[in-house]
């Protein structure tokens, strides 16, 4: 609980804060000391308690709903293993509950009373890794009051990584520099803290999002957007339209749940928009890093598996990799000029990218501005969407003007507009990065030119279901640091040829020449439409387990759930050595198990959403 402090002394971010945690202990039980310690460890989220055997008695803890933080000024430099004083008043209604759960604890006697402090982070998943401020400064913090059952895999995993230089295991989900520094604030922490304690014994909905400490980062047409009946989302910290609620129905949930909810419909219409019109979509969240300098380009073609330093005026999707060719970004390059490149990742791998970029620069004559706040991003995409922008604009935005993956500096109204013709959905489309102060200006005049072409908004669920439905890779959720850029089938986005090599080329040449790939990432369709899938669900090749879904979503114009899953050979197969073709995926029967029962699937290794990009380019 002292990371974050200590970490402050060096310029570290660590958004840790301690919270009260409640436990007593009863007199001797002479049922429970008879066995010792091979009574079981009891959880009961629903009495928010848990119990054991403590010296031949019960241990009852709490993880009360709200709980309350400790000292956020921080914790004293003289406090160690100390208690703090308890609010018993607050706490009798969860101890008495708990305690009922047991009932021989009613008629015991209580040993202890206690109250200590116990760290939490904001989003309950630990602080593991490198921190992106400072080389060879690691954290291993955050465990979140489950740190004897967190605490000997994650010393292992920061141990390996000292030594080897990095992990061998998915970390994005709790590397450290997934948090910002604005999370240390002390009423973001007080705020947060509430909440964050309150979710290890509350039910984990695969929709919740923290309803605590909102509202700290906003786009530059949130507003806007609220009027729009947008449901708003923690995308980051930023504030992210999740859907939108037609007029006069209200943009709020009813409840959480794994089936349909009530806004499903709304999101399957915002789906078909983008596949048969047009919509406009804020992705203000994004990333955005400007590389500047007379080795701008060298620095980039280094670190990226792609040609990236090409003509001018063209956007390339690449990866960025480790010596061993294992993925660290997944993100786009935009060439501006032969000094000048716009590097845009997602949201989750912000600070992630921006050291890994950093740490390569060197002493190289290159720059890199973080432009994530300096800029909004509003997205034009659908068939519809070159109509609506030539409107907007007197640039000639046709195909040959504007081609797919071309850059060029728009007009739109006052405003100096950086346009991009690419799609993360899988349609004809645009990106639009606008000087936060002239977003909303632009935003106006697409809303109101929109008006004819039946422009819908469109939220981050039909973005997740889009992406999806074309197979496009999300690093944290379907890739990560444990997958070769092979493996997550991008190898289309790598150049082994280009001049100078790129990081981590020798490790992907070696595999490529070793024979058949021991894993792939597939896509999974659910041939039944009713279930829902939404990550870790098992796949079945025949009656072996071969692996499981990284990320889902709906595919609404494919017409059941859709998903990312990487299938291992050997199960596939039942040897090693084979190798996993859409031959051999065609010639086997695939099922999915969703809550307890199986449900028949088609896999491949190609998007079934348009498979040759015809409708992007």
């Amino acid at each position: 609980m002292w990371a974050r402090q200590l970490g402050a002394q060096a310029g570290v971010a660590i958004p840790l804060q301690a919270a009260e945690h409640y436990y007593l202990i009863t007199e001797r039980i002479p049922e429970v000391a008879a066995r010792g310690a091979s009574w079981p460890v009891l959880e009961d989220p629903a009495s928010y308690g848990y119990f054991r055997e403590e010296v031949g008695g019960l241990m009852i803890g709490l993880f009360e709903p709200v709980c309350a933080p400790w000292n956020i000024r921080g914790v004293p430099d003289d406090f160690s293993f100390g208690e703090i004083q308890p609010d018993w008043d607050r706490m009798a209604g969860y101890i008495e509950t708990a305690m009922r759960r047991v009932p021989i604890a009613m008629t015991t006697g209580v040993r202890k009373l206690f109250c200590g402090p116990e760290s939490f982070t904001p989003d309950l998943l630990p602080c593991i890794g490198e921190a992106p401020e400072l080389r060879n400064y690691f954290v291993a913090a955050g465990l979140n009051s489950i740190g004897i059952l967190t605490g000997g895999g994650l010393g292992r995993v920061v141990a390996h990584w000292i030594v080897t230089g990095r992990p061998d295991v998915d970390v994005t989900g709790f590397h450290i520099d997934r948090l910002h520094a604005y999370q240390t604030n002390p009423e973001y922490r007080r705020t947060r803290t509430v909440e964050s304690l309150g979710m290890v014994y509350k039910c984990h909905y695969p929709t919740y999002v923290m309803q605590t400490a909102r509202g700290a980062r906003r786009s530059p047409i949130h507003d806007r957007l609220a009027a729009r009946n947008a449901f708003f989302r923690d995308v980051s910290g930023w504030e992210g339209a999740d859907w939108y609620a037609p007029p006069g129905e209200p943009a709020t949930v009813d409840g959480f749940s794994w089936g349909r909810q009530r806004w499903f419909p709304y999101w399957a219409a915002e789906h078909a928009a983008a596949r048969t019109g047009a919509i406009v979509m804020d992705m203000s969240f994004m990333s955005k890093f400007q590389v500047e300098g007379q080795d701008a380009g060298r620095v980039l073609e280094w670190i990226s598996a792609n040609r990236v330093d090409g003509p001018s005026g063209v956007i390339t999707y690449t990866q960025w990799l480790d010596e061993a060719g294992k993925l660290q970004a997944d993100l786009t390059v935009a060439k501006l000029d032969d000094e000048r490149f716009w590097v845009v990742a997602s949201d989750t791998a912000h600070r992630h990218a921006l050291a890994h970029l950093a740490r390569h620069i060197g002493d190289r004559h290159a720059f890199v501005a973080d432009l994530t706040s300096a800029y909004g991003q509003l997205n034009l995409q659908g068939p519809r969407s070159r109509e609506l922008l030539q409107v907007l604009t007197s640039a000639d935005v046709s195909d040959a003007a504007l081609p797919y993956r071309g850059v060029r500096d728009i007009d739109i109204g006052f405003a100096r507009v950086r346009c991009i013709r690419i799609t993360y959905l899988g349609e004809l489309g645009y990106e639009l990065y606008i000087p936060a102060e002239q977003t909303a200006h632009v935003y106006d005049r697409i809303v109101a030119a929109g008006e004819r072409f039946g422009l819908v908004h469109a939220g981050l669920k039909a973005l997740a279901s889009l992406r999806m439905e074309k197979a496009y890779r999300d690093y944290g959720h379907d890739i990560d640091n444990t997958d070769t850029v092979l493996e997550a089938g991008l190898g289309f986005a790598v150049d082994l040829g280009k001049p100078g090599g790129f990081l981590g080329k020798e490790a992907v040449a070696a595999q490529k020449a070793s024979g058949p790939l021991a894993r792939r990432l597939v896509q999974v369709l659910v041939g039944d439409p009713e279930p829902l899938l939404f990550h870790a669900e098992v796949v079945r090749c025949g009656d072996r387990p071969c692996g499981y879904l990284r990320a889902a979503s709906y595919g609404h114009t494919l017409g059941g759930a859709v998903g990312l899953a990487m299938i291992e050979a050997r199960a596939m197969h039942g040897e090693p050595g084979r190798a996993i073709d859409q031959k051999a995926i065609d010639a086997a029967r695939w099922d999915v198990e969703i809550a307890g029962r199986r449900y028949p699937a088609t896999v491949s290794l190609r998007p079934l959403f348009d498979p040759d990009n015809r409708r992007i380019k």
